[in-house]
This record gives structure tokens, C-alpha cells and sequence, in this order.
């Protein structure tokens, strides 16, 4: 009964050995596809960073009401500041009857209406006022260290700008469109000090001396 015994045992133990074997077997045959996919993932997120460049700020959402023949139609409406900080922004506004809808087409307008902002020594090159509506901004160039000294709609718009260092103060009205448009606006009539150069036939470091 002892022989037999331990022929059972030596048995047993062949048996786990080989599904051991087995399982190693299958484990190494299934790391190259688990290596695949992992690669897919990889070359997934360098798109998506390459894409995010842009950068959508929501500055308000507010519910409208529209009466119309027979009861009232909600909808709402979405202001999304878009910029790269690399002297390229855009404001856009958009209505739709959920608020996501409503805030991916207002990116989508945002990203239509884009203006190039000449940026001289991370500040701009001159004093300005923009106009928009009963919106009016004031803009001053201000020296390194001063960073952003502006607050609202207007902030937004200059910081996705790009402009570290400016000084800002909002005289009309001051609701986020109207502020945030204006100072589009403002940024819009800015000229860079090449084109004033090239008017006047001086040079760069002539015109700054």
C-alpha cells in the first residue's frame, strides 16, 4: 500500500509540473500582443498632446429664455476663450439646448475668429484702448516682473495670449462678451514695431534708441 501510495504522489507531481509549463508557455506567447497594445497607446497619447496646444477657457454660461407661440424655449449660452500662449487667440459664443453642445460650438467659433498678437519683450509694443458695445478696455505695456494685473474676461484673453507683463482696466461695460471683446479689439490695432520701422526707413535699434 506504500508503493502505491507514492506512485500516486510521483504522478501528482508530474501532473502540476506540466500544467506549470503550460502556463509559462501561454504567459510568454501573450506578452508581444500585451506589448502592442501598449505601443498603440503610446503613439494615441503623443496625438492628443499634440493637439492640446490649444487652450479653451469658459468664461460664463447662462440659461436664456425665448418666448415664443405657445410657451417658452430654453437654451444656453456658452463664452469660451481659445488661445495657445503663442500670441494667437479668439473669443467664441454659441447657444444650443445642452450646455456641452453649447460649449463645443462655441470652441469651434472661438477657433474660426483667431487673431495674431504682436508681442514685443513679453508685453505689447504700445498703450491702446479697444471698444466693443458699452465695453472699453485700456491696455499699457508694463515692465518685466509686473505679470498681469487685470481681472475677469480681460485676464483670460491676454494670459491665452501669450502677455506676461501688462497693465489693464476695463472702463465701459462690464459684461464678460463685451469686456472680452474689446480687448480683442485692442489687441487687433496693435502695431508691431517692425511695420512702424519700415514706414519710418529706420532700423530696429534706431527706432528703440
Amino acid at each position: 500500500m506504500d508503493l502505491e501510495n507514492k506512485e500516486e504522489i510521483v504522478v501528482e507531481e508530474a501532473t502540476v509540473e506540466t500544467a506549470e509549463v503550460v502556463a509559462t508557455e501561454e504567459t510568454s506567447e501573450e506578452k508581444p500582443r500585451k506589448r502592442g497594445r501598449g505601443r498603440k497607446q503610446k503613439i494615441e497619447t503623443t496625438e492628443e498632446k499634440s493637439q492640446s496646444e490649444w487652450i479653451e477657457r469658459v468664461v460664463q454660461i447662462s440659461r436664456v429664455t425665448k418666448v415664443v407661440k405657445g410657451g417658452k424655449k430654453l437654451s444656453f449660452r456658452a463664452i469660451v476663450i481659445v488661445g495657445n500662449k503663442k500670441g494667437q487667440v479668439g473669443v467664441g459664443c454659441a447657444k444650443a439646448a445642452e450646455v456641452i453642445i453649447a460649449i463645443q460650438k462655441a470652441i469651434a467659433d472661438g477657433r474660426k475668429n483667431l487673431i495674431t498678437v504682436p508681442i514685443f519683450k513679453t508685453t505689447i509694443p504700445h498703450p491702446i484702448t479697444g471698444r466693443s458695445g458699452a465695453g472699453s478696455v485700456m491696455l499699457r505695456p508694463a515692465s518685466q516682473g509686473t505679470g498681469i494685473i487685470a481681472g475677469g474676461a480681460v485676464r483670460l484673453v491676454l494670459e491665452l495670449a501669450g502677455i506676461e507683463n501688462i497693465l489693464a482696466k476695463s472702463l465701459g461695460s462690464k459684461a464678460p462678451l463685451n469686456a472680452a471683446n474689446a480687448t480683442l479689439e485692442a489687441l487687433k490695432a496693435l502695431t508691431p514695431f517692425k511695420e512702424v520701422a519700415q514706414k519710418r526707413g529706420l532700423t530696429m535699434s534706431e527706432l528703440l534708441n
